[in-house]
């Protein structure tokens, strides 16, 4: 069986139908009509450039985004017409306890960004897209999936989101402590519920995808 993506990168179905589940793309996601959204309030007027940012409780996970409808498919093959249902809208926040200093939020991403590699400690997070603020949530509707071959096929996308505490020193001031949450991968793939998924993991976004579609009884929703 085979895959054609409009688009929309995918594996080839022979490759779902051997357990694997999911096709990743890094960089930013299309643009969608949901807008990321930034917030960090604190009480100060003074923005402190030497402050440190110890982290904590550092959190990265993939999240399921979306998942279609099982759909089933002759021998011939046919387009996937089932769209995704929106499950989570990944954002990029930061929130601040009241505190002592009134940061940036983007300043405060730059951090968990160099913790996590996703920029050099020399950069100024600019070509990091973890630290914008703007940015746009992955367009869940951005293509088409043609397979040649048999199955019941559920679609879904998910990211891999990062989420971290923090404490922040600016001086001789008074901590702060806050939140940071953005994402650094955003993806798509597609399973075939009567194929167990090889090596998957509880809380993973195909197991979740397939117990929600196929059904908690389906050979692909089992772990």
């Amino acid at each position: 069986m085979k895959a054609k993506k409009t688009f929309l990168s995918a594996c080839a179905v022979a490759a779902v139908l051997a357990g694997t589940v999911a096709c990743t793309s890094d960089g930013d996601g299309p643009t969608a009509e949901a807008t990321a959204r930034a917030t960090a309030t604190a009480t100060a007027d003074t923005i402190c450039e030497d402050g440190t940012y110890p982290w904590f409780n550092v959190d990265e996970r993939d999240v399921l985004t979306g998942v279609a409808e099982k759909e089933t498919i002759g021998r011939k093959g046919a387009r996937l017409t089932r769209k995704l249902t929106p499950l989570h809208t990944p954002r990029t926040t930061v929130t601040f306890e009241k505190g002592s200093w009134a940061g940036e939020a983007k300043a405060a991403l730059r951090s968990p960004a160099v913790l996590i590699g996703e920029t050099d400690s020399d950069d100024d997070g600019v070509s990091s897209e973890f630290t914008n603020v703007h940015r746009s949530a992955p367009d869940l509707d951005n293509g088409s999936t043609t397979l040649d071959g048999a199955g019941t096929i559920v679609q879904y996308a998910w990211v891999e989101q990062v989420t971290a505490d923090f404490r922040y020193t600016c001086g001789d001031g008074k901590p702060v402590t806050g939140r940071a949450t953005s994402w650094v991968i955003d993806g798509s793939g597609f399973l075939e519920c009567s194929t167990p998924i090889e090596n998957v993991k509880e809380g993973t976004p195909a197991l979740a995808a397939a117990r929600l579609s196929c059904g908690p009884d389906a050979p692909a929703a089992k772990a």
